[in-house]
């Protein structure tokens, strides 16, 4: 069950302390085997990416690289009801992250011409995994940002797709589907091989191999960031049904038995009542040994006693999804610092940020979200710097160009002005 920690007992700040260290994950103890298959990767292509894929999921495909009528195939004989509903979703992501492209700017001050040219990248690779269970969600929520760029080759990476998924790759806009997972899928985009051309940029969650292997060809491509499991952060007042937070904490716990569900209440009796109501759920679930696990090893509640409390742990934990379940949510947002994806009011369920909300549901964790972002159309694009000076602007300034030059002791830096100047 939950770990209770009550505000003023033993253990409360020394729990809260400790979880806000959870992404210090140790990528350490796989580190050796990722750069070995990075290694063969780089080295001998295709070839390697199938030796691992036979390795790790007992299969060898015939092609890497799905032709797309083989994968139109595949999209083809999933149910109509699900093309419905992928669509559905599908159309209101797109809405959403249209509200986030980017126009750039262009200003004169002084004769000097400046501004920011934004365009998108030239290729980019979107993870969707293949391990526990599968996501046509994910396909949706990093495609289709992408699409919404302006991105032109648009590489879905994912093992053995199923009809689902192949159905939410052409929802989504991808343009090549590649049917490989884990760290060599990660390789075989970042450095290429024979039939998979090099991207720009790598994107999706994934396990420890997957986020090991984004970090370690991270420079050679662009990344999102490196994704640990799951987060779920639930502030509840005693207003907020039990029997729904414990539904929206167990729907983070059931993705993997590493991820975290977390509970703020202002009462002791209401976090005993969300506890019962989470082990009387437990108990139905088809994944409760995975959901079960998550609970027990890394499920916390901290009884706060007051909102200002309340604010101020959620602060501290910097939660990937965080659940405002109470009264007045507009109130007690400001006193909350970051968060990836915030949920506000009873009527709100994480969920509905998973599927069909809008905004993408890759989402930085481990308190990442003090300094990352939610994937959007701004991991799609690199801008430019455009700096244009007439003649009068280079002769004005002239004199401050040069005297820094000089200050850094850098004369062909001064002498690129004053030879401007002189002509």
């Amino acid at each position: 069950m939950l770990t209770i920690y009550e505000r003023g007992r033993p253990g409360y700040e020394e729990t809260l302390a400790s979880l806000s260290r959870r992404g210090d994950e140790d990528l350490a103890r796989v580190e050796p085997d990722v750069r070995a298959i990075l290694d063969a990767v780089r080295e001998r292509g295709d070839e390697a990416v199938l030796e691992y894929t036979e390795r790790f999921d007992g299969r060898r495909p015939d092609s890497l690289v799905l032709t797309r009528d083989a994968w139109l195939a595949g999209a083809a004989r999933v149910d109509p009801g699900v093309r419905e509903a992928l669509a559905t979703a599908g159309d209101r992501i797109r809405r959403y992250h249209e509200h986030q492209r980017e126009t750039g700017f262009r200003y004169e001050e002084e004769g000097i011409g400046l501004g920011q040219r934004v365009q998108p990248v030239a290729a980019a690779a979107v993870y969707a995994p293949g391990g526990k269970a599968r996501y046509p969600s994910t396909v949706l929520m990093t495609a289709i940002p992408a699409t919404v760029a302006g991105v032109e080759r648009i590489v879905l990476i994912t093992p053995n797709p199923t009809p689902e998924i192949l159905a939410a790759a052409e929802v989504a806009g991808v343009t090549e589907v590649v049917d490989a997972g884990g760290a060599q899928a990660i390789a075989a985009v970042a450095y290429g091989t024979d039939s998979i051309a090099r991207v720009d940029k790598v994107v999706g969650p994934g396990n420890i191999y997957v986020a090991c292997a984004k970090r370690l060809v991270y420079g050679a491509v662009d990344i999102d960031s490196i994704a640990g499991p799951s987060e779920i952060l639930v502030v509840a007042d005693d207003g907020a049904d039990p029997e729904i937070v414990a539904a929206d904490l167990l729907s983070q716990a059931e993705h993997d038995e590493a991820a975290y569900p977390l509970l703020v209440t202002l009462s002791r009796a209401h976090a005993d009542a969300v506890v019962a109501a989470v082990e009387r759920q437990l108990a139905a679930l088809p994944r409760k040994e995975i959901a079960g696990a998550a609970v027990r090893d890394n499920g916390y509640c901290f009884v706060v006693g007051d909102l200002a409390e309340a604010g101020r742990v959620a602060t501290v934990l910097a939660a990937e999804h965080l659940s405002l379940s109470v009264a007045d949510p507009e109130a007690l947002l400001p006193s909350i610092g970051a968060a990836g994806a915030i949920f506000l009011g009873y009527h709100t369920p994480e969920a509905a940020g998973d599927y069909a909300a809008g905004p993408s549901h890759v989402l930085p964790t481990g308190g990442a979200v003090r300094f990352a972002s939610p994937l959007g159309v701004y991991n799609f694009v690199v801008r430019s710097s455009l700096i244009c000076y007439s003649p009068a602007a280079i002769s004005r300034q002239g004199d401050l160009l040069e005297g820094l030059a000089r200050l850094e002791g850098l004369e062909a830096h001064a002498r690129a002005v004053s030879l401007r100047r002189a002509k």
